[in-house]
Order: structure tokens, then sequence, then C-alpha cells
């Protein structure tokens, strides 16, 4: 096998097979990176009115990605510092950050030590446009259309408590979603008027089905829903729901309705993004929204939000942006901003920047290594997983056996074991899991393409150990 070098230079990055990552966007971040400012702008959000927006360094298509047999996984794996002596199986928690994501990191952190005002200055709005750019390249969305956040949960957040909500209209979503989802809809009832209602789609979710959440789905759907929001993998057993069928569901439903009446789509998509190799347009929700900082890999406390342009004209923002190119002189020319859009959407103030320009060389990791790649890899580690824990008869499997139905989460119990009892004994050999916080706690392994077969066998012969 040929040898790959470890190092990744600028000029491979800009040219190297298997970039998924435009190289308009990436010229934008070289000159962001080298830009000098010979007089400081006037706006505190280092705002010049020639600057470059958004829209302007959206990427080309990119060229084919790489084929799931042409990877080298063994340099992938080499990509991180993890510590090797453990068998890291939890990939949907918290990222390592693969070596591009550090570096890119660590030149920031070195430039903002050096000279905090003039390195912001010259790169801030520049560098987070071409993270979203390079976010918009790996999910099909316009870059304009794209709002940056710092997590999932902050994301959430931002989505929920500008939705319009009132008195008379009503959120729908399930009981298998997350505490963030329920508590941000709450608090959006209670702000606005309108109510929550929730659902159960399946019984055991390792035997739910595509027809059984859709139709269950449609069935409650009423002439006051104005929203759905569902979660596109459950963190706590690893199904994922059929989100294109459930976007096909409500178009007819819509169709018949004023536009200020539609169901609004929204999906908490962290456990599917970075594995998933599909788009926000192929899924066909309003709005998506995720964490980099999981599958991605990407910096840590940094998230995107995805969202059509019907879906944006259907919230309004929460905090001050100081993206939008218009902020500040809205603000002291006393005029309405104009509609929402990413820029505002994304809020403003100082920040973990080095971090938050990182966001593109996670990208690019990924388009190296290509989404169908790491969409294969992970789906053959989980499928191996899987397949042995339903062969143990002291072990029950949680997440459905069907890939069209799962991702890279598995969740299972031991029989006479608490899911943390589990947990625990997994760690004293060397195998990292985690449990799910939810009332019924599962046990989760997440392989991720940074693992090997090696790793999840290790794991299996330990599980068939492992008994109450």
């Amino acid at each position: 096998m040929r040898k790959r070098e470890t190092g990744l230079s600028r000029r491979r990055l800009l040219a190297g097979s298997g970039l998924a990552i435009g190289a308009a966007a990436m010229t934008q971040v070289v000159a962001a990176q080298d830009a000098q400012t010979d007089e400081p702008p006037t706006d505190p959000d280092f705002h010049d009115p020639d600057e470059t927006t958004a829209a302007q360094v959206q990427s080309p298509p990119a060229p084919e990605p790489m084929q799931p047999g042409g990877m080298d996984w063994t340099w992938v794996r080499g990509q991180w510092a993890l510590d090797w002596s453990l068998v890291d199986l939890s990939a949907m928690l918290f990222a390592s950050n693969p070596r591009i994501v550090r570096n890119a990191i660590d030149r920031h952190r070195q430039g903002l030590d050096a000279s905090p005002v003039t390195y912001l200055e010259s790169r801030n709005r520049p560098l987070q446009n071409a993270a979203r750019a390079a976010a918009g390249q790996y999910f099909g969305v316009a870059a304009d259309n794209i709002a940056l956040c710092e997590s999932t949960t902050s994301g959430i957040g931002l989505l929920y408590s500008g939705l319009d909500i009132r008195y008379g209209q009503e959120v729908l979503t399930t009981t298998h979603d997350y505490y963030v989802t329920h508590e941000s809809l709450r608090l959006t009832a209670l702000k606005r008027g309108g109510t929550m209602r929730k659902i159960s789609l399946f019984d055991r979710s390792e035997m739910a089905t595509t027809a059984q959440i859709v139709g269950r789905l449609a069935a409650n759907i009423r002439p006051e829903t104005r929203v759905l929001a569902l979660t596109w993998v459950h963190s706590s057993t690893g199904l994922k729901m059929p989100i294109r069928a459930i976007a096909d569901m409500l178009a007819p439903i819509n169709a018949a309705r004023l536009p200020h009446e539609k169901v609004l789509f929204c999906v908490d998509g962290v456990h599917g993004f970075g594995v998933e190799n599909t788009t926000l347009p192929e899924l066909g929700c309003d709005f998506l929204v995720a964490g980099c900082h999981k599958w991605l890999f990407g910096p840590r406390g940094t998230g995107v939000v995805f969202g059509t342009p019907y879906g944006w004209s259907r919230v309004t923002p929460t905090v001050p942006s100081f993206l939008a190119p218009n902020a500040y002189g809205a603000w002291l020319g006393n005029y309405d901003p104009g509609p929402t859009t990413g820029a505002r959407m994304t809020p403003g103030g100082f920040k973990a920047f080095e971090h938050v320009w990182a966001i593109t060389e996670a990208f690019q990791f990924h388009g190296m290594v290509g989404k169908a790649a790491i969409e294969a890899r992970t789906r053959m580690l989980a499928t191996r997983l899987k397949i042995a824990l339903a062969q143990m008869p002291h072990i029950r499997l949680r997440t459905p056996m069907d890939p069209g139905l799962s991702a890279g989460i598995v969740a299972f119990d031991v029989d006479g074991l608490s899911a943390d009892g589990v947990v625990r004994r997994l760690r004293r050999l060397n195998i990292i899991g985690s449990a799910a916080p939810y009332a019924t706690r599962h046990v989760r392994l997440t392989p991720s393409m940074r693992n090997t077969v090696e790793d999840v066998d290790y794991a299996i012969g330990a599980l068939a150990r492992i008994k109450g």
C-alpha cells in the first residue's frame, strides 16, 4: 500500500484528490489569513463595507469524492492524537480533533495571542463566512442560509425560541426526543402562548418501521399544528428517523395550507450529521441543527443551523448578530434590518474565535475522506457490532438492524445490570462507552471512522463476558 503523508499542506488541501470543499472557499480562507488591514474599521463587529459576504465565498461544485474502497483507514486513524491504549467508542459525545483541525486552532490561537485586535479585525467576518460556505458545500445549502452557533443545544434554543407559536397553535414532538428539544419547546410555549404535544411513534425501537413512524405522525397532524420537531438519530436508542419519508408525508398537507399555517419541519440532526451521506434538500426538512464537535470531529464549542428560505421566514433572531452586514447600520440608522437570514441568526459577541474559524478545516477533512466512505465505514462497524450483540442471549439490542433506520449509535441492555454498571465494567477494560441520559437508560457504543474492526471485536469479546 502506498505510504501516505501525515501532514496536510495548504497546497494539498487546495488541490488534493477527494477534496469536497471547492477551491474558491479555500482561496477565501487563505486570503483572510494573509490579509493585512492598514486602518481599523469603525464598527465594533469589524465590518468593512467592501468585505466579502457569505454568498460570494460559496464553493463551486465539488469534485467526485473518493470511493469507500480507496481509503487508507490506517492513515485516517493516524490523524488523531488519542490515547490508543483505550478503545474509544464514544464518538457521539465529544470530539477529539484530527490533525488539520488542531493545527488550524493552534494557528489562530497564536495569531490572537500575538495581536488579538488586529488579527480579529482582519479575519473574523471572512473566516466565519468561509466556515458557512464550507458547511454549505458539505450539506447542499447556500451559505447565506446557514447560521453558526456553539452547539446543538444552543442552536435548538435559538431556533425554537424564534418560533411564533401563539394561543390555539401547537408544536408536535415525540416522547422519544431529548431534554433539549422538550425544554426549548416548553419555554417557547410559556413565552408565546402556544402548546407542545408529545406522542409515541413506536412501542419497541428495535422493531420500529418507517410505515409505523410515518403513520403515527400523519395521524397526529392537526389543523392547529404549526411545527413538527423531531430528532434525526435518537441518542437513546440509535433509531434513525426516516426524515425524507416524513417530509413527503407533510408535503400534501402543507400544499393545502396558507404559507403562515404550514407545518414547519425542524430536526435535531447531530447524530446523523457527519455520518450520513446526504444533504438538507435530500432530507426535505426546513431546519436541521447540529453541533460540529461530535461525528464531524470539528472544533469544540461549534455548531450549525441549516435552514431553507421558507424556514428563515418563520423565525426571528434572539441574540444580536455581529455577522449580518447591516447589523450596526440598522441600529445606528434606526431602521429594520430586514428578513431573518443565517447571518442574522448567528449570535454576536466575542467568543473562542480560533475554534469558530477552524470549522472550515473539519469540513475539509470530511471532504478528503469522502462522505460516502465515512458512511460506509461507520455502517460497517456498527452493523458488525449489532450482529454480534443480537446473538448474545444476555443482551437486548435496542437499535434497529436496518441501516435505513440506524446510523452509528448502537444501544443495548445487559440482563441483570444497569446501563451505568455496564459502562463502568467496560471502562475497567479500557473501553469507552456511555449510558443514555434518559428515564430509561441504555448502554451506547458508537464506532466511527477512526475505529478499527479490532476495536469492535475487542468490545464484542468484553460484552460476551459481562453478565449480571
